[in-house]
């Protein structure tokens, strides 16, 4: 299972005065099970891109395939293609609206015309994947935190049982311990789910722990396609886009030039500080190795 783009171009109020090119000749490819990270400035066409992936906006020219299906041939199923593609926009607890939690996670296989008691089999099911506990489930949705009401939100959406999950700036307005913990979720997901994660992000903490690949949006453009490490050793000319790395490619860079021997493409705390350890150690073992001659 993939999702195939070539040569995707899309036009906001063509035709107008206010005609604008949002997104320019994207060519990608997103194969089954990978954790894809999307980072780009404000306007760089990341939100645009991401609609485009289950029919939510058509695209002006190009094509996109989902499992060697071109999603604008004539006929195409569209409502199949949402349920497999399930999409989290950025705040979705606005869309939650049900009388309790287990009734709003619930709309989605019930939209999909599945009888009430599989409905409730697969809201369930989500509920307890996202880490909701037990006792909410007939809480009013509004009555949650803003981390549990994101939850419910996901858990809405994976009760469609979709193949992919993607998601636009989940843990945004949550604090550090609600956006680890809803990102940390996503992770298991991935893992256990055997989901495709696409997750739009301004955290480049963040997409650099968990993405396996990174897409730099610029300009309706797709500037570049690569893993975090290699993405973020362009940092300098991230910068020019009004993007930043992760503080700990700023850190290891200057300690590399204080003459420290690490690695200065570290993108995690965790592979700086396994880098420095062995720095230290390599520093020491040498200066005792002079002290004994």
């Amino acid at each position: 299972m993939s999702i195939k783009i070539e040569h995707l171009n899309y036009v906001y109020s063509q035709g107008t005065a206010y005609e604008k090119q949002a997104l320019k000749d994207i060519c990608l490819e997103i194969p089954h099970g990978e954790f894809v990270g999307i980072i780009g400035h404000t306007g760089s066409g990341k939100s645009t891109l991401i609609q485009h992936l289950n029919g939510l906006i058509r695209a002006t020219s190009g094509a996109l395939y989902y499992n060697g299906e071109n999603i604008y041939e004539e006929n195409y199923n569209l409502r199949a293609l949402r349920s497999q593609v399930g999409l989290v926009f950025q705040y979705p607890e606005h869309q939650l609206f049900e009388i309790d939690v287990l009734t709003d996670v619930c709309f989605g296989p019930k939209n999909q015309g599945l009888p009430k008691e599989e409905c409730e089999k697969r809201a369930l099911e989500a509920l307890k994947l996202v880490g909701l506990k037990e006792k909410y489930y007939k809480s009013s949705p509004f009555e949650l935190s803003g981390g549990q009401k994101r939850r419910v939100a996901i858990a809405g959406v994976l009760a469609m049982r979709p193949k992919v999950l993607v998601l636009d700036e989940p843990t945004a307005g949550l604090d550090p311990k609600g956006r680890d913990d809803i990102l940390d979720q996503i992770a298991y997901l991935h893992r256990e789910s055997d989901l495709t994660v696409v997750l739009v992000s301004h955290s480049m903490e963040d997409i650099a722990k968990y993405a396996d690949r990174l897409i730099v949006m610029n300009h309706g453009e797709v500037q570049y396609n690569d893993s975090p490490k290699n993405v973020f050793a362009h940092y300098r000319e991230l910068e020019k886009m009004g993007l930043a790395a992760p503080q700990v490619t700023y850190i290891m860079h200057e300690l590399k030039e204080k003459g420290l021997s690490v690695d200065a493409d570290a993108t995690t705390v965790k592979e700086a500080a396994d880098s420095i350890m062995n720095a230290l150690a390599g520093a020491s073992s040498a200066k005792g190795g002079a002290g004994n001659d």
